[in-house]
């Protein structure tokens, strides 16, 4: 199988480069493609996705990837469904028993940040200097439900912790942190989503039982 992910900006695309090959099978493939942001890939996503639908090989599917930033969660992935339906691409979401889909959209809560708070013990891995028990905290505890950005409690935290005085470089952080993440003890609702999404994606496109 080979995966097309569609994501908003270049730190998405750092992470998934890193993330992709622990959770997909051993032997697919996959390509990440950038957005500016998220307006930008709302905004061309329904002539991406009408493009793919004429010349989509049987092995490839289709992952799109999002923030929720303040947007209403089910809002955004109504309209990420819709795209596919327009584009005549069936999704996980709209597929039926049984039925194969090629889209996957994911939307993350709140933003891509919450993913590595998720895993804090990558956190402290990347960051040797940040103090284990901050992930204790209670703003820090359910990583889908931190207040204020997400991007901005990270920066805190590693601030504290004397990194980037002069701000956070998102892409740079991204990838050092997701090259140490596990995917399987991640404690990110979303980021759950995302995975178990991807793991049946790969296993329908190679024929076994979904789990």
């Amino acid at each position: 199988m080979h995966v097309e992910f569609l994501v908003e900006e270049p730190s998405a695309e750092a992470a998934l480069r890193n993330l992709a090959p622990k959770i997909l099978r051993l032997g697919d493939t996959f390509d990440v493609h950038p957005f500016q942001n998220k307006h930008e890939l709302l905004h061309r996503l329904p002539n991406r996705l009408k493009g793919y639908s004429y010349w989509l090989p049987e092995d490839w599917r289709i992952v799109v990837l999002v923030d929720q930033d303040s947007d209403n969660c089910q809002q955004l992935k109504a309209q990420l469904e819709g795209a596919a339906r327009r584009a005549g691409l069936v999704t996980k979401s709209s597929s039926r028993q049984g039925q194969d889909f090629r889209v996957l959209n994911r939307v993350v809560v709140e933003e891509l940040e919450s993913w590595f708070f998720g895993d804090p013990e990558a956190v402290v891995s990347a960051y040797p200097c940040v103090r284990p028990p901050f992930a204790a905290a209670a703003r820090y505890r359910d990583p889908d439900s931190i207040k204020g950005g997400t991007w901005e409690a990270l920066e805190r935290v590693l601030q504290k912790a004397g990194y980037y005085r002069s701000g956070l470089p998102k892409i740079a952080a991204a990838r050092l942190i997701s090259a140490r993440m596990n995917p399987d003890r991640n404690r990110s609702r979303s980021f759950g989503a995302f995975r178990n999404g991807l793991i049946r994606l790969s296993q329908r496109s190679a024929g076994a039982s979904p789990t």
